[in-house]
């Protein structure tokens, strides 16, 4: 049990990976922290549900390499991510294409490659461990480790011509090797459209934007209807051309996990339930009033709202992910397959223990398909007759494991968007969240490095807080 006079410098309400990368920051500085999560476990959305030895995410967002906080959050040493193969297998046209760089058209980027010359990590075998990214820059923090189908694309990819031929692979690749290289300074200053409406003005030919760029930003964006800001969507085509889409080894829930097993014991305190806060002190219907020197914010931006009305609340994108386990694997290898012609409910699939062996017990195949939007009224018959077309096999005989539907999963990104949405509402009161950046795990780790620079300098962390006189108010960082 807590005692209501539990005192801590800064009280942290919420403890998915915003809260937590922000107690890890706070605690590297000298601040004595307390995180209060009212579920009865930390992590937030990134969850894993554990199903007869199968880790199943809920939402299951795609990581990418290129996320500068994965490797600049104190806690995240020890994460592994598993990276898919390199560019994406598109179905069109009623074949697989493999998407790759044309030669010389990405240079050391390696454009729709989206890695440093990962084509030259180690060829693993199913349910073996690869080794570190051969050619990869070194990158403190998280490793990156081959999949077990690495490389192994599968014949009818490979066979198929790309799509929008070899002379708009080689446009596409070029526009995508010059995102990768412009100053997100440069970005940001860009006039800001729908991303559908911006697709238009990369003077790409209609068919290489329709087959490939609306089902790839759909994914990383989990916007079907690409109403987000057309800015959002440079970013995470810029990720996706400088890096490597990915997934943390384990399942989701090994961001927050790794966070919370690295903190100082007693930081985390869960099943607390916050039920209004102040600048100095929050009040738990469990535990009564914790008293501090300034409260953040770490929730979704609705229980947010709940505790601070008149804060934002953005309109939110649902995802639904199934998880189907069977015998015989897909031919695909751990390749990120989505649909160009987009005639079903699936967005995106892939035979996730294919990309992650430690997501299925040995021997046994998972594959991981996410829906965009609101479900269709039979959700495994539609899922089921998709996936067949997808993957070119029959599905009746495969076993549905888990339907996880979150109905609020992906703070929307319309225009206008304020990219930098303040964390610092007052001296003493802040928020961060994946609501105040970009609605990814980039945008919720990135707004708690600004919170957590803004509570610094408003406390001036140095000594012991406790004794220190209050700092005059600060600017938001």
């Amino acid at each position: 049990m807590l005692e209501p006079a539990y005192q801590a410098d800064v009280v942290i309400v919420g403890a998915g990976v915003a809260g937590l990368s922000a107690a890890h920051r706070l605690t590297s500085a000298g601040v004595t922290v307390a995180v209060l999560e009212a579920a009865p476990w930390a992590g937030g959305r990134m969850s894993t549900e554990k199903v007869d030895g199968f880790r199943l995410d809920r939402i299951g967002q795609l990581l990418s390499t290129a996320y500068p906080e994965l490797r600049l959050t104190p806690g995240l040493d020890g994460l592994v991510l598993r990276p898919f193969a390199p560019g994406v297998l598109l179905h069109g046209d009623g074949r697989h294409h493999r998407v790759d760089a044309p030669a010389g058209a990405g240079g050391a980027r390696g454009a729709l490659h989206a890695v440093r010359a990962l084509a030259s990590a180690p060829r693993g075998v199913p349910g073996a461990r690869g080794g570190p990214v051969a050619g990869a820059a070194p990158r403190r923090g998280f490793r990156v480790l081959s999949g077990a189908g690495q490389g192994a694309a599968p014949r009818a990819a490979r066979a198929g011509a790309p799509l929008g031929g070899a002379v708009d692979q080689a446009r596409l690749g070029a526009a995508l090797t010059r995102l990768a290289n412009v100053p997100v300074d440069r970005l940001l200053a860009r006039p800001e459209l729908p991303a559908g409406q911006a697709l238009a003005a990369r003077g790409l030919p209609a068919r290489t934007i329709d087959g490939f760029l609306r089902p790839l930003l759909a994914a990383l964006l989990c916007d079907p209807a690409l109403t987000t800001s057309s800015r959002c969507a440079d970013l995470a085509l810029r990720a996706f051309a400088a890096g490597r889409l990915c997934v943390p080894e384990g399942g989701a829930e090994m961001l927050p996990e790794l966070l919370a097993r690295t903190l100082p014991a007693g930081t985390v305190h869960t099943g607390v339930r916050v039920t209004s806060v102040a600048t100095t002190s929050v009040t738990t219907a469990e535990h009564g009033e914790f008293r501090c020197r300034a409260v953040l914010l770490a929730t979704d931006a609705r229980a947010a709202a709940e505790l601070l009305p008149g804060l934002r609340v953005p309109d939110v994108h649902p995802v639904t992910v199934v998880h189907h386990t069977t015998d015989e694997p897909p031919r695909t290898g751990s390749a990120l397959l989505l649909d160009a012609d987009r005639g079903g409910p699936v967005a995106h699939t892939a035979v996730i223990s294919e990309v992650d062996p430690s997501r299925a017990p040995a021997g046994r195949v998972l594959v991981s398909s996410t829906v965009l939007g609101p479900p269709p009224p039979d959700l495994d018959t539609a899922v089921r007759t998709h996936l067949a077309r997808l993957y070119g096999t029959s599905t009746r005989t495969w076993e549905t494991l888990a339907v996880h539907h979150t109905r609020e999963a992906v703070p929307a990104m319309r225009p206008p968007h304020d990219l930098r949405r303040p964390v610092r509402l007052l001296a003493g009161l802040y928020v961060c969240g994946d609501h105040r950046d970009t609605s990814t795990v980039q945008g919720a780790l990135h707004s708690a490095h600004r919170a957590t620079t803004a509570i610094l300098k408003d406390l001036g962390a140095s000594g012991s807080l406790h004794r220190a006189d209050p700092t005059p108010a600060a600017q938001a960082a």
